[in-house]
């Protein structure tokens, strides 16, 4: 028997009908560009983000870059964020021209470690983005506390892996300036295509991004500046106004499957299970563990028909399309460290415990043959 990585048939399983009326609805209302299923889901997400403002768009890569360009983010200023994270969160900062500065990640979050994040700030500094990787939040209170101590420094908490993950008593996405959510099928909480948002507090900020999402319209043939086109689809949007409303019960049943590994992979030599930080909910979009020859792992449970995966395997400062940088490798150990170790094991709504059992019975038998 296989054991997917994800299986999105067994996600929507028990839903079909709900969204294939959906559907229909969206079909024979005739509107099917930000309509009113827009509407509905920017209330829904304004009230889990704790009544901020919420604007639907087509991507949680569109989002980041919309936010970037709302705060006025150009070529004069640096984005400070994390070289472990997909390449996503860096390339909006290098289409606005900035420059990504990047700070190296804590070993057991895999998030940006606050306490190196005094050392890079410059005149330069526009906005910090914390990645809440894997699902694991990063430590908003701290990083808030100082990129407050700089002027004009913005906290942008990239949360598309991490929707509906708590820290410190609060809901991630609530505790920066704004943040982006993506809604990419695979994702914790994920569309049936591409889709994402853009979450803050601040009217002028949401306004912004409202404009800027359709053309840097103010009204119909109004550009006032220049825009991209960003809307969400409505089919997208009515299938979002669904599935939300299962998130909880999925980050639970998440959390529950990762305990389930901790206590079977607890004695297993060689392997690191990922912990979690005093007073953090993980969403767990991924259950992370760290191993020794990575790759060859990785390659034997593929063999063994065990859907394990590597995210990511290579830092964002080593990418050739960061390569002008001038950073080497030895620049960000742990970040390097993370990207030679990490495996993803199978975890999705539905993975039973004998497929489990199987994914940890598999990599028992690899691990005493590696080590």
């Amino acid at each position: 028997m296989r054991v997917p990585p994800l299986d999105l048939a067994r996600v929507h399983a028990g839903m079909e009908n709900e969204l294939k009326e959906a559907a229909a609805r969206v079909i024979s209302s005739g509107r099917y560009v930000s309509g009113d299923e827009n509407a509905a889901l920017e209330r829904t997400l304004a009230e889990m983000h704790e009544g901020q403002h919420a604007v639907a768009v087509n991507s949680g890569t569109d989002a980041l870059l919309l936010g970037l360009m709302a705060a006025g983010v150009g070529p004069e200023h640096e984005v400070i964020t994390t070289p472990f994270t997909f390449f996503a969160t860096v390339e909006c900062i290098l289409a606005l021209g900035a420059k990504p500065v990047f700070v190296d990640i804590d070993p057991e979050s895999f998030c940006l470690n606050p306490e190196l994040l005094e050392r890079v700030f410059t005149l330069k500094s526009r906005v910090v983005i914390p990645v809440h990787l894997y699902g694991h939040p990063c430590d908003m209170q701290r990083i808030v506390e100082l990129a407050g101590q700089e002027s004009g420094v913005m906290v942008f908490e990239d949360s598309a892996q991490a929707i509906g993950a708590k820290t410190g008593g609060g809901t991630v996405g609530t505790f920066g300036d704004m943040a982006a959510l993506s809604f990419y099928p695979t994702k914790n909480v994920g569309a049936l295509g591409d889709a994402g948002a853009f979450v803050t507090r601040y009217d002028n900020l949401v306004e912004a991004v409202r404009m800027l999402r359709n053309h840097g319209q103010s009204a119909r043939y109004q550009h006032d500046t220049r825009g991209i086109n960003s809307r969400m689809d409505e089919l997208q949007a009515a299938f979002l106004n669904i599935k939300l409303k299962h998130v909880r019960k999925w980050n639970e049943g998440r959390r529950a499957l990762a305990a389930r590994y901790d206590e079977l992979l607890a004695d297993m030599p060689g392997v690191i299970t990922p912990p979690v930080k005093p007073g953090c909910e993980h969403t767990y979009h991924q259950y992370t563990i760290r191993v020794p020859n990575r790759d060859e792992v990785q390659r034997r449970l593929n063999e063994a028909g065990i859907g394990a995966m590597v995210h990511y395997p290579t830092p964002l400062h080593l990418c050739k399309a960061l390569s002008h940088l001038g950073h080497a490798e030895g620049s960000f150990p742990e970040a390097e460290r993370a990207a030679r170790e990490v495996l993803c094991l199978p975890i999705f709504p539905g993975l039973t415990a004998d497929e489990q059992a199987q994914v940890v019975t598999a990599l028992r038998k690899i691990m005493e043959k590696t080590l």
